[in-house]
């Protein structure tokens, strides 16, 4: 299902580029749009994952450089049955995290460096267990192709719109004119509205509950998404914010909902997905504390304060 979906969005990605091309520049535009819409599919599909990590600034870590980190996504990976994926680090104090890939063969996970210390151990694993679910569910081709097209459009709306206040005149034909300028406000809100069609809140239920299954402890990415939804809409995040149709890949919106944001607010509620953990718990016979816990102080293993061992079922 997830590739009917992949290739529903570059059909899509397609007919807008032909579209605009026609406004632009006639026939001869429309096959100059066609054809790079053709080329664009091509290099999202290989290329997409390695867009949103440099996008993000992320550099990739090993055992000897992040030794606690890659050892919980090896563990993970291994208890899901997964190739061990890439492992990389964001630089952001925003807590988050997401996972990339056209497959799970070709996969890389990436937390941020805000996550990886205001987290305890367990609730690191909590969330890349979570990150493992989504790529062991093939979710990662549909979330990374859909980042790309609506990166892709939202920086073609840009370029419409400055063209057309530097570079046309009303009396140039071949030029946007009104009607482009008009396409140019409209498709913004297109390219989310892409990203909402394309991406299933759905998936964070069934990616929470996997993810719940591949560590062992529900409570684990409870408590983590507690914690992380306290800090984000305190901590900005300016890369998403700077490109909103990369906001359904992270665990928690990174996004402040100010503006345009709520149209790219394609998460369930935490509260929603915290109990239903909470439930799930309960199935699996475990209790733990109160869930103000998750709002304490544990550090993650980047800091001084960090613990050697989880005490879980695998650490």
């Amino acid at each position: 299902m997830n590739y009917v979906k992949t290739a529903m969005l570059l059909a899509v990605l397609t007919a807008i580029f032909v579209a605009l091309g026609a406004l632009v520049g006639g026939q001869t535009g429309m096959l100059v749009a066609f054809i790079f819409a053709v080329g664009l599919n091509f290099f999202s599909y290989w290329n997409s994952d390695k867009m949103v990590l440099r996008m993000y600034g992320a550099h990739e870590v090993d055992e000897r450089s992040a030794p606690e980190y890659y050892g919980i996504v090896r563990e993970l990976a291994q208890r899901a049955g997964l190739p061990m994926p890439r492992v990389y680090v964001m630089d952001s104090p925003q807590p988050n995290a997401f996972a990339t890939g056209r497959n799970p063969s070709h996969a890389a996970v990436c937390a941020s460096t805000g996550l990886l210390q205001a987290l305890s151990r367990d609730e690191i694993a909590g969330v890349m267990a979570h990150e493992l679910a989504h790529i062991k569910n093939h979710d990662t081709l549909t979330m990374t192709i859909a980042a790309a097209i609506g990166g892709a459009i939202s920086m073609l709306a840009q370029y419409m719109q400055f063209g057309m206040l530097f570079g046309g005149s009303r009396d140039d034909r071949s030029g946007l004119g009104v009607i482009g300028s008009l396409v140019a406000i409209i498709i913004a809100p297109l390219a989310a509205m892409l990203v909402q069609m394309a991406i299933s809140r759905s998936r964070e239920y069934v990616a929470d509950r996997m993810g719940a299954q591949i560590s062992g402890r529900p409570l684990w990415l409870a408590s983590a998404l507690a914690k992380i939804q306290n800090y984000a809409h305190r901590i900005p995040n300016e890369e998403a914010e700077a490109a909103p149709a990369t906001a359904h890949m992270f665990i928690i919106n990174p996004l402040t909902g100010q503006g345009m944001d709520n149209l790219f607010s394609t998460h369930p509620n935490t509260e929603n997905r915290i109990a239903a953990l909470e439930a799930l718990a309960r199935e699996m016979g475990q209790t733990g504390g109160p869930r103000e816990e998750a709002l304490d102080s544990d550090t993650g293993p980047w800091s001084a304060g960090s613990r050697s061992a989880s005490g879980g079922p695998w650490g």
